[in-house]
């Protein structure tokens, strides 16, 4: 198995959504992923030394570990960029008769969303774009791991974490099944 780990938070070793996609990845490694492909976004001397092929590096991964934090209700602009780069017509999609068809199927993602409050379908547009562009481009097969509140106080940002690291194990058996 091949993943691809895509980090995006600019909150460095502060971010949630990074530590649960380390502790995702580690979970998919130990049932049986051999091959690591990292992006962080968010730093500008990695991704200055990115000298691949965004779409290349996509289709050579089984599963993607995306984190996704919410900013402002939606992605980062640093992710948003690299779906702007993944999303090529001929090479991710074509154009058909019937519409437009996703040649990256086959593939699973797992999205770490992270935010500060809790939001419902009016609030979030993290979850429903991340699904409406996977799909898009043929990745159908989404889960999302959702710890939310984490502004709220202390308390509940512990607790959200606790939650959500206590459902990797469950989520990456399900995936890796």
């Amino acid at each position: 198995m091949t993943i691809l780990h895509i980090d995006s938070s600019i909150l460095g070793e502060n971010s949630v959504s990074r530590d649960l996609t380390a502790t995702v990845v580690a979970e998919l490694t130990a049932k049986g992923g051999e091959t690591v492909l990292r992006r962080d976004l968010a730093d500008p001397a990695t991704e200055a030394a990115f000298d691949g092929d965004p779409v290349e590096q996509l289709m050579s991964a089984d599963t993607l570990v995306i984190g996704a934090p919410m900013y402002n209700f939606a992605i980062p602009h640093q992710l948003k960029a690299w779906i702007d780069s993944v999303a090529v017509a001929g090479r991710t999609f074509r154009y058909t008769a019937e519409g437009p068809e996703g040649l990256a199927g086959g593939r699973r993602a797992i999205v770490v969303y992270a935010s500060g409050g809790v939001h419902d379908g009016t609030t979030d547009f993290v979850e429903p774009y991340l699904r409406h562009m996977l799909g898009f481009i043929g990745i159908t097969d989404v889960t999302v791991l959702r710890v939310e509140g984490l502004a709220l106080s202390p308390e509940t940002r512990a607790e959200a974490i606790a939650a959500a690291r206590a459902k990797v194990p469950g989520l990456v058996e399900k995936v890796a099944a």
